[in-house]
């Protein structure tokens, strides 16, 4: 059920946008985003951001994500992203990819494994990791979900101006490899676009482990915006021995935060409506349970309408 409006208390610099917008409309980019899980007792946290103020939405939190390169099509284990994503082929596998290097860029977090090893993801890629003996991961059912169980020291970590803490997500395991052997390089050549998702697994010898990715709905920025995204959401589960880092130079804070703990926190509505659906599924399970049925691939299009008198009315269709 799509949220009242008038819980969703919108940027005055937005409201000023839509009352000023004449047309026409920009094209939306095409734009992946993750929301990044993790155990909390019985439950699970998620992680976000906050954008500097000199980004596009900058000031408000986020999860971690960017726009589609359409060139990066890296090879998927799943072969059903067009039919969930509602769009062909080639493109399904650029945002899938897309997901994926956003998340690495963000946050040093890596959803790949071995060719060899279809059960294991890497990990250990923070500074304080020790190399390890491999280990099994999540195992992705049927609808192509990460692993439902939910081990490892999953701690309730809070969040300062660094991120997170050293919770793992399901019994998802690894292949170890640390930070200090290239890893950094690697996820700041990504960054800066000088080596592609695809051209990463490459040579590292791994394949995207993309059915750890859970597609969970479709957004597309009101027309009134000048910067206008096509983002698909995704959920994934942090994969053990993997810790996020602070390292994009994007955000000016993360936090590991209760979903449903949210509501003081700055947000545009996509962001706080998706938190407010994982809040109701309450574990990790149900989450894993629900992203099997969701509908990723028909756009939900906000709109933020302006009277005649100047106030302005928001609407989440459906």
């Amino acid at each position: 059920m799509p949220p009242s409006p008038d819980d969703m208390v919108l940027p005055p610099a937005m409201l000023q946008r839509a009352r000023e917008f004449t047309g026409p409309p920009a094209t939306a980019r095409p734009a992946a985003t993750v929301v990044l899980l993790r155990p909390s007792g019985s439950a699970f946290q998620v992680y976000v951001l906050r954008r500097v103020t000199t980004m596009v939405f900058g000031g408000v939190y986020a999860f971690p994500g960017g726009v589609v390169d359409p060139t990066d099509q890296p090879a998927t284990i799943r072969t059903d992203w067009a039919a969930r994503l509602g769009v062909p082929e080639d493109q399904a596998h650029a945002v899938v990819g897309a997901a994926a290097r956003e998340l690495f860029e963000e946050t040093g977090v890596l959803l790949a494994g071995p060719h060899t090893e279809p059960d294991r993801t890497v990990a250990g890629l923070t500074a304080s990791a020790a190399p390890t003996d491999l280990a099994d991961s999540a195992h992705a059912a049927g609808s192509g979900a990460a692993g439902s169980g939910a081990a490892g020291s999953g701690a309730a970590g809070s969040a300062g101006s660094g991120a997170a803490g050293s919770g793992a997500a399901g019994s998802a395991g690894s292949v170890d490899s640390a930070w200090h052997a290239g890893w950094e390089a690697d996820r700041a050549a990504v960054q800066g676009r000088e080596l592609s998702m695809t051209d990463l697994l490459e040579r590292r010898g791994l394949r995207l482990r993309d059915d750890l990715l859970l597609p969970w709905s479709r957004w597309i920025t009101p027309e009134f915006e000048p910067k206008r995204f096509d983002t698909w959401f995704f959920a994934a589960l942090l994969p053990e021995a993997q810790h996020t880092q602070d390292v994009s130079g994007e955000a000016d804070r993360t936090a590991w935060i209760d979903p449903g703990d949210a509501d003081d926190l700055p947000m545009l509505p996509p962001t706080r409506h998706t938190l407010r659906q994982l809040a109701a599924c309450g574990t990790i399970e149900e989450v894993v349970a629900a992203a099997a049925h969701r509908d990723a691939g028909t756009p939900v299009q906000p709109r933020i309408d302006v009277n005649p008198d100047g106030q302005v009315t928001f609407q989440i269709p459906g």
